[in-house]
């Protein structure tokens, strides 16, 4: 009797201690499943949370705080640069008008045109856009018609002028935040940032002379150029080349005398898109066979939208003048 005692309560201890670890696993598997619910439950709050980017309120650069609800599902885009930005931003498809000049990306050409520094108001109230990116132009000259769009319901985000690189990505990252594609704008800037810094490094560490360039934005007899603060300065600036208009500041008119005395060793002209043969007019103009570049025949052309339109393709246009400046330095 005492042996069938002792054997069932041995069983009875065996038993409850097998039930005890049943239980207690039983508990630590509902706990691990609970944390893990609860894990995953935190991890899509905080992925709903990065990825709702509206409301928004950004400060435009007209230091206007404007507040866009929802995802804009249609955009006006009333200045060429802004265009190209938005498309390069991958809203492209929601772009619904454009200015009478965007010509880039091809898509842009068949798109609504709403005007240029004067706006078609009927139109733009026609097509209701969520969102109308302005410049501030447009803001000092025509604010009626701003405010009408605002009473429309239209978000009126005022873009402002670029005259830098730096100014380029401020824009970059403002259409950015109003049509929710920031992580897109980062990586544009990014890009462009990580290009222009290997053509600095490379002009800065081969370059030991420095060739003197004369830009020519119009043929003659009215012939324009670029100074200090504009794109075509920074850009010579990051190659290592002399701006061969560096005492004057923005665009500048100067006459073929005072052009023939800078003596430039590269003549770059940016208006090939309406004068033919640009580069031979220069060549054979009266008086200019003295002159190293046409000396030389170091006469080119350029894409004027890549060397002077604020927008990602720039950086384009800094390695095309790269080339064709040293051409020894940037095959």
């Amino acid at each position: 009797m005492k042996e069938m005692f002792k054997k069932w309560g041995l069983f009875s201890i065996v038993f409850l201690l097998s039930m005890a670890v049943i239980v207690g696993c039983g508990t630590q598997g509902e706990d691990t499943q609970e944390q893990k619910d609860t894990t995953s439950n935190e991890q899509v709050e905080v992925e709903q949370k990065d990825e709702q980017q509206f409301p928004i309120t950004i400060t435009d650069d007209a230091n206007r705080e404007v507040t866009i609800d929802e995802e804009p599902e249609s955009i006006v885009s009333i200045q060429a640069s802004n265009t190209e930005i938005a498309f390069a931003l991958g809203v492209g498809d929601k772009v619904v008008g454009v200015s009478d000049y965007c010509n880039y990306p091809v898509e842009a050409q068949s798109i609504e045109k709403v005007g240029g520094q004067d706006i078609n108001t009927e139109m733009v109230l026609t097509l209701l856009p969520d969102v109308a990116l302005v410049t501030d132009y447009h803001y000092n000259t025509h604010p009626d018609v701003l405010k009408q769009f605002e009473e429309a319901g239209i978000k009126v985000v005022v873009v402002g002028s670029a005259t830098s690189f730096e100014d380029v990505y401020g824009n970059i990252e403002l259409i950015g935040s109003a049509t929710g594609t920031q992580a897109e704008a980062g990586e544009i800037i990014t890009d462009m940032k990580e290009r222009l810094q290997v053509i600095k490094d490379k002009a800065s560490e081969s370059i030991t002379e420095k060739k003197k360039v004369w830009v020519e934005v119009s043929p003659a007899p009215d012939i324009y150029t670029t100074g200090t603060n504009t794109f075509m300065h920074e850009m010579l600036e990051s190659i290592q080349a002399i701006n061969a208009a560096q005492d004057h500041e923005g665009w500048v008119k100067l006459t073929e005398e005072e052009i023939v005395q800078l003596n430039p060793e590269v003549i770059i002209t940016t208006y090939g898109y309406y004068v033919e043969n640009p580069a031979e007019q220069v060549l054979t103009r009266e008086g200019w066979a003295e002159v190293p570049a046409v000396k030389n025949k170091n006469v080119f052309d350029v894409d004027n939208d890549t060397v002077t339109r604020p927008g990602p393709r720039l950086i384009e246009g800094v390695e095309t003048l790269a080339k064709l400046i040293y051409p020894e330095t940037f095959k």
